[in-house]
């Protein structure tokens, strides 16, 4: 949802590692060359690399939210998508050993209007402003509906519902999963081996 604290959640959970090692995509509005592809053409080629950490900011699941919220896309579409959709993170996973987290951020409708209404106050905030936000703030049960639907079809990877009307709260709960996630990896410092010490 808009104003639910994407940008800053990047900022602060992933802020402090190596920059090296991070890279963020956001997903705006297909270019002219990403609608002339299929769906996941601009999705899959950035697909994190071997041992990089890639953090989407929206994602392919723009493609069966905003896309039905609008009637761009209807729910034959959108059911087909939805498999691809599986299918994709089932070859990330398989095929590329990558771990995925799926994070929702919900925030309230209430703490959405707040929000939105800084940015057209606040001047350190008013570089976030879109005038189309307002707007799409108006369909809000209908995109309440289509998140559900998504997670109930794409949910082969769990989701993550995240309370985001307290940014600090948003900001643990992310950090723990992605610590947690990398703790487990248990991954270790390359070592040299005894002929090159000598």
């Amino acid at each position: 949802m808009d104003a639910s604290g994407k940008d800053g959640t990047i900022r602060d959970v992933f802020g402090k590692l190596n920059p090296q090692g991070v890279t963020v995509k956001s997903f705006k509005v297909p270019t002219a060359e990403e609608l002339s592809h299929d769906f996941l053409w601009r999705v899959h080629s950035n697909a994190p690399a071997k041992g990089m950490i890639q953090v989407f900011n929206r994602s392919h699941y723009e493609d069966i939210l905003v896309t039905r919220v609008h009637k761009w896309c209807d729910d034959k579409t959108a059911k087909k998508r939805m498999s691809a959709i599986n299918d994709f993170e089932k070859l990330l996973t398989e095929h590329a050993n990558t771990h995925i987290l799926k994070f929702y951020l919900h925030i309230s409708p209430g703490e959405q209007e707040q929000r939105l209404q800084e940015r057209t106050q606040d001047p350190k905030k008013m570089w976030k402003y879109n005038k189309n936000d307002l707007a799409e703030a108006k369909f809000w049960k209908t995109y309440v509906k289509m998140y559900e639907d998504c997670f109930a079809a794409c949910n082969k990877i769990p989701w993550h519902i995240i309370p985001a009307d307290q940014n600090w709260y948003k900001e643990y709960l992310i950090t723990k999963y992605v610590y947690n996630l990398l703790k487990r990896l248990n991954m270790k410092y390359p070592v040299l081996s005894s002929s090159a010490s000598k």
